[in-house]
């Protein structure tokens, strides 16, 4: 049994190729390939040799425990989006077995808060890191003031200037949807609001660390998320000083969705009276249907989903109306058949799904496959195939 991602690789590999290509002529830098989490549904490990196989000379990972899946496939500067924390104790074990395993001159952290750096000062071992700033995300980040600050106080100009600590740019994580109008950005009038942020951000790291010299002065780098080309273009122009890095996940990996395929192979097919109940909970189902089981279960992600933004009425429709079809016990799997979505008999079991077809409907045979929608960052596949 199982449940596969298909790849056309020229198709998706040419992707690859065109979106690096395209994002250095708009910064002059490669593109950092974020491989968190899932690995996009392909997997950390894989996505890490597609990185060096592109060329890439850094690529993000989301938490130091995901650091030992993408060493060893990858050649490259490794940066750890998840902040640097020395008070989340498991993440501080962590660290400190990483640095024991691994050239810790590969690995970057990324600091967010003034107890982190001032910790890396304290320790032992010389450190590579950024420094978050706070955007209106206001998930992680130092404050402007902050920052400004901590750059100023002498512990940390001797940390930096000795190399001790060695900052390699201003990390800015930019919201998906563009920030309110109303957020405050001074100065800046152009652009989007995305941009007029960074621009910002960008105007005072530039001013920052144009008065540091030495060979360990702070680069005069920003290192920016969910930034499309035309933005990317526009803070390059504005910010020609600063090596402008962009981290780039789901737009690259999953930006040629017509090059993967997700499907479920079909394990047993039974034709069914009306009236006859299946499954652990031993539901009834449509009359005269055939029950179809498929590879491809919550292990896999088939049910999961994140809550919805509703930030619509259609979607707040769409929502409401999926509420009281699951209430009534009706769900809508992920998985097609002869051109259409089919329904769940149950919810999924760990492995397999269990699906009704209609009467009328074109009946497979064991071994053939229900292609399926998901969403590639809660997926999970036995195998991809088509990248050998």
């Amino acid at each position: 049994m199982s449940y596969i991602l298909k790849v056309d690789a020229t198709k998706w590999r040419d992707h690859l190729s065109a979106m690096n290509e395209n994002t250095k002529r708009h910064t002059g830098t490669n593109i950092v390939g974020v491989v968190k989490g899932n690995g996009y549904g392909f997997g950390q490990s894989l996505l890490a040799g597609e990185a060096d196989r592109l060329g890439l000379d850094t690529i993000a990972a989301g938490t130091v425990f995901e650091i030992n899946d993408v060493l060893g496939a990858f050649y490259g500067d490794v940066v750890v989006l998840d902040p640097f924390e020395p008070r989340d104790t498991a993440a501080a074990t962590a660290w400190w077995m990483a640095g024991q395993r691994h050239d810790a001159s590969r690995i970057v952290r990324t600091v967010a808060g003034e107890a982190a750096l001032r910790a890396l000062i304290a320790g032992p071992g010389a450190v590579r890191v950024l420094l978050e700033a706070q955007t209106s995300m206001h998930r992680f980040g130092f404050s402007e003031a902050d920052l400004l600050r901590l750059l100023a106080d002498p512990a940390v100009r001797g940390a930096l200037s000795s190399g001790h600590v060695q900052v390699l740019g201003l990390s800015l994580h930019l919201p998906i949807e563009q920030p309110a109008d109303e957020v405050s950005i001074q100065g800046v009038t152009s652009g989007t609001a995305r941009v007029r942020e960074v621009t910002r951000w960008a105007g005072l790291w530039q001013a920052e660390t144009a008065v540091w010299s030495g060979a360990h002065a702070p680069a005069s780098s920003v290192w920016v998320s969910h930034l499309d080309d035309a933005e990317l273009a526009a803070v390059a122009r504005t910010a020609d000083e600063l090596a402008i890095r962009a981290r780039i996940g789901t737009r690259l990996w999953l930006g040629k969705r017509s090059a993967l395929t997700a499907a479920g192979t079909v394990l047993a097919v039974h034709p069914l009276p009306g009236g006859s109940h299946v499954g652990y909970r031993q539901r009834s189902g449509p009359k005269d249907s055939t029950l179809v089981v498929v590879s491809g279960g919550t292990t896999h992600g088939i049910g999961l989903a994140a809550p919805t933004p509703a930030s619509s009425l259609k979607q707040r429709a769409v929502t409401a109306g999926t509420g009281v079809l699951d209430a009534a016990g009706r769900a809508l799997s992920p998985f097609s058949w002869a051109g259409s979505r089919r329904w769940f008999a149950e919810p999924p079991h760990q492995h397999h799904s269990m699906l009704w077809l209609p009467r009328g409907c074109v009946i497979p045979a064991v071994g053939d496959v229900f292609t399926a929608d998901v969403r590639f960052t809660t997926a999970r596949f036995d195998a991809v195939i088509g990248l050998d």
